[in-house]
């Protein structure tokens, strides 16, 4: 958790930003850290901007020009594990403040820049690894907002302390679990948070277009309700979910043997983390390992218990090649020709 000390000066930066720009992750507890903070900053000045980053898994310099097109006086950075050196060079030059908030390790030999206002409870005193959008609800702290908190802590995997009081008040969203894959996969709470998943693989029009219309919604309900304004939200859901389900019972009908199990696909969309945590919940005493085809890379997402070192390992030596997150969620990215190699490498390491 943040301590006091940060949360005091995280507000006293964003009270001081005249027209802050926010970069998020490209998923749910990155696009919830963002509406937590932008409402809190619209009950004192309206017009916040946020851009999902979509690049994997840094912030690149190629955002940078956001920065100059919406005359930013302060960057926010929120729930991404990654920014490029050459994104902070311009950040420096241009002389903006950047607060960056997270909830991942650094990467191995990367230090924070000593002008980054950074903040991660994993190097507090007192250690912890909540998701972003925890760390943005201790911001925010409205009630109001509770049901934006709890989809994007959900969705990450994580079962929040203030999840009874969600369940006092709204019973019929939420199933009475503390496992977080559960009351993802079996409540509509849980589905709000994969609408958000999918939807925030559309169009950059149609993503403006959503975060529009739920920096003003009022309760969880008018997500569930599809209207004329979120449209293409649900469209884009509906869309997603049937090429999901497609994938899905793809890798249950892949014949698998011993402790891992290893599916790969192609295509336009991506959705490999999506497809790693369903078969994860579905095969919690398994390694699981979804590979994503496009072009000369492999995106691959990978779950299972204390999988972070293995896959570490298992890149080691494969050029070009990156990977980190943590203990039990991993994404990494390797050339297509070293696909089969890679699997190699972590069949031995499981087996070992």
């Amino acid at each position: 958790m943040l301590t006091k000390e940060q949360i005091s000066e995280i507000k006293k930066h964003l009270e001081k930003a005249q027209n802050p720009l926010f970069f998020f992750d490209n998923d749910p507890d990155g696009l919830c850290s963002f509406l937590l903070l932008s409402r809190y900053l619209n009950e004192i000045k309206g017009g916040v901007k946020g851009v999902a980053v979509k690049s994997f898994p840094e912030l690149d310099e190629s955002y940078f020009r956001k920065v100059h097109e919406l005359k930013a006086d302060y960057i926010f950075v929120l729930d991404k594990p990654v920014i490029s050196n050459e994104f902070f060079k311009l950040v420096e030059q241009n002389n903006i403040p950047i607060v960056w908030i997270d909830h991942h390790e650094l990467s191995p030999n990367f230090s924070v820049p000593g002008f980054v206002h950074y903040y991660n409870p994993l190097f507090n005193e007192i250690p912890s690894n909540e998701p972003t959008t925890r760390l943005c609800y201790q911001i925010n702290d409205n009630k109001r907002d509770l049901w934006i908190a709890i989809v994007g802590c959900i969705s990450d995997s994580f079962y929040p302390d203030f999840y009874q009081d969600f369940l006092k008040e709204y019973p019929d969203l939420c199933i009475n679990s503390k496992d977080a894959f559960e009351i993802f996969y079996k409540s509509n709470i849980g589905k709000i948070a994969k609408i958000f998943s999918f939807a925030l693989k559309d169009r950059t029009t149609n993503i403006i277009s959503m975060i529009k219309f739920l920096k003003e919604v009022k309760t969880p309900y008018e997500v569930l309700e599809e209207t004329k304004k979120n449209y293409t939200m649900h469209a884009r859901f509906k869309q997603i979910s049937q090429r999901y389900r497609k994938l899905i019972e793809k890798a249950k009908a892949v014949s698998y043997s011993g402790k891992l199990i290893f599916f790969q696909y192609g295509g336009d969309l991506s959705i490999s983390s999506d497809l790693s945590n369903e078969l994860i919940y579905l095969y919690p005493n398994k390694i699981v390992v979804v590979v994503y085809v496009s072009g000369i890379k492999a995106n691959i997402s990978i779950r299972g218990k204390n999988v972070k070192p293995i896959v570490l390992k298992a890149i080691e030596g494969l050029d070009d090649s990156s990977g980190g997150g943590h203990e039990n969620a991993v994404g990494a990215k390797i050339k297509l020709e070293d696909i089969e190699k890679f699997r190699e490498k972590i069949l031995k390491l499981i087996s070992d």
